[in-house]
């Protein structure tokens, strides 16, 4: 599983680019799944922890069960591989820009 999940952090943004190169209004898709996923993101992290506030429960303990809820995890993944993508596109940029330079 630990392999699976650093191969995909690898791999997905791969193909993310790969699609967009082919593709070019992919672009507007991934920008707003980004937007959704960081608003359900956000909003389902503050909403745990306004209840376990409210709750007056023992926040360590109660706060570790949003790691239980798969919108959470799959909003997280997400982030966290549309951040890779963009980063592997700037490095790319970046390259692309180098070698016209020369």
């Amino acid at each position: 599983m630990k392999v699976a999940l650093i191969v995909g952090s690898i791999l997905l943004p791969l193909i993310m680019i790969y699609i967009l190169h082919r593709y070019r209004r992919i672009c507007t898709l991934y920008n707003i799944l980004m937007v959704l996923s960081v608003i359900l993101f956000g909003d389902i992290a503050a909403l745990s922890i306004l209840q376990i506030i409210q709750d007056n429960t023992v926040f360590m303990t109660a706060i570790h069960a949003i790691f239980l809820d798969p919108l959470f995890l799959a909003t997280g993944a997400y982030i966290w591989i549309y951040t890779i993508y963009c980063l592997m596109l700037l490095t790319i940029k970046d390259w692309s820009k180098d070698d016209k330079d020369k």
